[in-house]
């Protein structure tokens, strides 16, 4: 058996709080505008890829999505349910 890298059950909380943060049909209308909500989000996405040995240029990606909304340079799609 290997050792991990990473402390006891890192991954599993990480993946935890990516499912506290992570906006879903319940709050999409409440949260899909708050910068620092969707930061948070993709960061804790960066976390667990991070976390599992994913790939580097997509947690690069995730993290500078991150900024893009801390920087108010992105907004927030149209709701999924509107999309055709």
């Amino acid at each position: 058996m290997t050792k991990s890298k990473w402390p006891p059950n890192a991954k599993e909380l990480s993946i935890r709080l990516h499912d506290k943060l992570s906006l879903d049909h319940h709050n999409w209308h409440q949260l899909k505008g708050n910068p620092n909500r969707r930061a948070a989000e993709l960061l804790s996405g960066a976390l667990i890829q991070l976390l599992s040995d994913g790939n580097i240029s997509e947690i690069e990606s995730l993290i500078e999505q991150s900024m893009r909304w801390l920087k108010k340079e992105v907004k927030a799609p149209a709701c999924p349910n509107q999309q055709q």
